[in-house]
């Protein structure tokens, strides 16, 4: 029992130090991505059309190699299609490799200075949630896969604004789709998600939105992990059995109801700090930093002027713009707040699956032998097995 406790103990420990090991084996940058774009648009059947661009540039070809395939992180394993779009994509298909991933294997070779201009469709079910919020309702969520170890430059999601309801976090419609611009940084994710009513789409109660491929051993370290945070996680537990019995006792349920919070915002036209004209869109200045926020007043909807009665009609997230004063909008946050009980009200149960339906698993670049990126997909074959660990105890014992 002591060997095999030391077994434990020694993959736990080699596990807090396999990313100082990583991080000193990966210093030097890759690959850098130019450009990420995904356009959605929802089809009747509630499967959802995607058409990732991605500009991925080589800034090392030397260390690791010329580039020549890459995996790119997709929502999950119940795939429809995956079609080239690009010339730079020679063959596209599905891969398992402890996630959901779409393999792009490139026309050539690619080196250092050079850009591989990756463009492909993807159909994918198994997206949404109904009812998730509240009745009525049903919600898709979208993370775009990650990179560990490369930057984006520019993360643009485009969704077809047609019979939406709701989105978050607030975005601009630009000709006719929900528009989400950032940035990120490695390993950082940006997360969506749009809402629909029940009717809008022939939504199926038995595709509920899952996780990618769950075809990892059940025996993997990372319930060696989990496990080795249970005593921590027990608190939790207690507090969250505390908290639940206050809302029990506060007379609240489970259902929830929207929450619209309006506010007024008037904006500089040029920034206050430098005299660059201020962007569509944007709320600090790209050069200095100031803020083109000249005001922010919270209203109510009977505070909304006549003359702006378009606005009044706004129930989703976004950010509106007022016809009749220039530079001034209307932003719209919708939340959603627990229903006290009522003696007499219906409900309707309906399984569904994690809050955090599309998280896609990390993408990462695979070529030339392995990217820096696969050191998180076992690339250095650190992976130990916790079956491994009991039965090799169990002989030397």
């Amino acid at each position: 029992m002591k060997k095999n406790r030391f077994y434990v103990i020694f993959a736990l420990c080699f596990l807090l130090l396999l990313p100082a090991l990583s991080t000193g084996a990966q210093a030097a940058e890759l690959d850098e991505i130019l450009r990420y774009e995904i356009t959605v648009d929802v089809n009747d059947d509630a499967t959802v059309r995607m058409v990732y661009h991605i500009d991925w540039k080589v800034l090392d070809s030397s260390s690791e190699g010329p580039l020549t395939w890459v995996k790119i992180g997709i929502p999950n394993n119940h795939y429809i299609s995956l079609t080239p779009r690009s010339s730079a994509v020679k063959k596209i298909g599905y891969l398992s490799d402890g996630g959901s991933y779409a393999r792009v294997d490139l026309d050539r070779s690619y080196y250092a200075g050079e850009v591989a201009e990756i463009e492909f469709e993807l159909v994918q079910d198994y997206m949404y949630q109904v009812d998730e919020y509240s009745e009525g309702e049903t919600a898709y969520h979208f993370t775009p896969g990650w990179y560990d170890d490369i930057r984006v430059d520019e993360l643009t999601i485009r969704w077809n604004v047609d019979k939406t309801i709701g989105q978050s976090p607030a975005a601009l419609t630009e000709n006719g789709y929900l528009t989400w611009t950032t940035q990120l940084s490695k390993g950082e994710k940006f997360g969506v998600t749009v809402t629909y009513p029940d009717d809008a789409f022939a939504f199926d109660l038995s595709k509920t939105a899952t996780y990618g491929d769950d075809s990892e051993d059940p025996f993997d370290i990372f319930y060696i992990i989990i496990g080795a945070l249970a005593l921590l996680a027990i608190p939790v537990f207690i507090i969250g059995g505390i908290v639940a019995a206050f809302a029990k006792t506060a007379n609240f349920s489970d259902r929830t109801k929207k929450k619209i919070t309006r506010t007024r915002v008037e904006y500089y036209p040029t920034c206050p700090g430098c005299g660059a004209a201020r962007p569509e869109g944007k709320n600090n200045c790209d050069y200095c930093g100031r803020s083109f926020i000249k005001s922010e007043e919270t209203i109510e909807e009977k505070d909304i002027p006549a003359e702006e009665k378009g606005l009044r009609g706004k129930t989703t997230d976004g950010l509106y713009r007022y016809h009749s004063s220039p530079n001034t909008y209307m932003r719209v946050h919708v939340t959603h707040v627990p229903v006290p009980h009522s003696s007499s009200h219906s409900s309707r149960s309906h399984s569904s699956c994690a809050h955090s339906s599309c998280a896609c698993a990390c993408a990462c670049a695979c070529a030339g032998g392995g990217r820096a990126g696969c050191s998180t997909k076992d690339f250095y074959n650190t992976r130990l097995k916790l079956r491994q660990l009991a039965l090799r105890g169990k002989r030397e014992a």
